[in-house]
């Protein structure tokens, strides 16, 4: 009886430190490329992209750094969304910092080529060393404590809404497309991130009409708090049709100072209905003030590499931090 009792006890004890964990992104900055650092709140680790290869290792030990500041040893999840220098390159250089072990990817390169092909079977030598977890729209990413679900990968896109997601969508019927796509920009591996009643989205490089195919006719991911500018907010990707469906709380952008940030895609973020704020890793030079965020949001003005990091409560409470200055700001339900 004297054990049990005191069993209950240590139990109320670390009940409180196990509710305030949280879960941690970082959005790591690589200069218009993409890092994205996801620590469920059971410790485990997925690192969407790797950012660019060369200066001598610079994005490389940004990631590194960030995952120390997590207290992560390990990435248990590198999800590479495609095959583009600035997503996958980085990839054998992080490999000999830090231990991977799973890789995720859409399945072979559809750009050929020979710096397209050198860049992939860079990245395949190192794939290799881990498991490798082939990407289907519908299936899970298999981390404690969180749902992700794979909602886009190889051209496809989720069957079925998501739950309490499905409603249709009216901007749809005058919605403009673009022209297709062959590049892999339009393969990207898009994720939705789930944690008790906080959502996340980060579509990669997911282009127009892939976009448009998501959520038209009907909206079949359903409403988010935290969206990642798709395509580092290039006027390519980003279409209203997308970005009003998902109705976002608070946007993040991982563009560079003079890579992504265009005037057009920042609009139709800033513009958003539901949206409270937009964060960005950079001023984008090209928008001047009228089309750049808050100085305190943006987390590179003349300097580089620092990084944004979200902080989420499974009640959707959550907190932004800029690692350049320190500026956090809580968002409530």
């Amino acid at each position: 009886m004297r054990s049990t009792l005191l069993g209950i006890l240590l139990l109320l004890v670390t009940l409180p430190a196990r509710a305030a964990k949280t879960l941690d992104i970082y959005f790591i900055d690589v200069e218009g490329g993409q890092a994205t650092l996801i620590v469920s709140p059971s410790g485990q680790s997925l690192l969407v992209d790797t950012g660019w290869p060369d200066y001598n290792g610079r994005d490389a030990d940004r990631i590194l750094a960030a995952a120390k500041l997590a207290g992560v040893k390990q990435i248990d999840y590198l999800l590479v969304t495609h095959y583009h220098t600035d997503h996958v390159g980085g990839v054998p250089q992080l490999a000999e910092r830090i231990p991977i072990l799973n890789f995720i990817d859409h399945g072979p390169s559809v750009e050929t080529g020979k710096d397209a092909d050198d860049l992939f079977h860079a990245y395949e030598r190192m794939r290799a060393k881990g498991k490798h977890i082939l990407a289907k729209p519908g299936e899970k990413i298999p981390m404690r404590g969180l749902d992700v679900t794979i909602l886009t990968a190889a051209g496809n896109e989720i069957s079925k809404p998501l739950p309490g997601a499905g409603a249709p969508n009216p901007a749809c019927s005058a919605a403009a497309l673009k022209e297709k796509d062959p590049s892999e920009n339009a393969q990207s591996v898009g994720i939705l991130v789930r944690f008790g009643e906080f959502k996340m989205i980060d579509l990669g490089d997911l282009t127009w009409n892939k976009e448009h195919d998501l959520v038209c006719p009907n909206n079949r991911v359903g409403t988010v708090d935290l969206y990642l500018s798709t395509h580092h907010g290039l006027d390519q990707s980003g279409s209203p049709v997308i970005v009003n469906a998902l109705q976002p709380r608070v946007a993040i952008m991982n563009n560079g100072a003079t890579k992504g940030g265009s005037p057009e895609a920042w609009q139709t973020i800033n513009h958003s209905p539901h949206l409270e704020d937009l964060w960005q890793l950079h001023y984008a030079e090209k928008g001047g003030d009228a089309n750049n965020t808050a100085e305190q949001h943006i987390a590179n003005r003349n300097e580089d590499g620092n990084w944004i990091k979200v902080s989420a409560k499974p009640n959707a409470e959550f907190t932004v931090t800029n690692g350049r200055n320190g500026n956090t700001k809580d968002y409530l339900p």
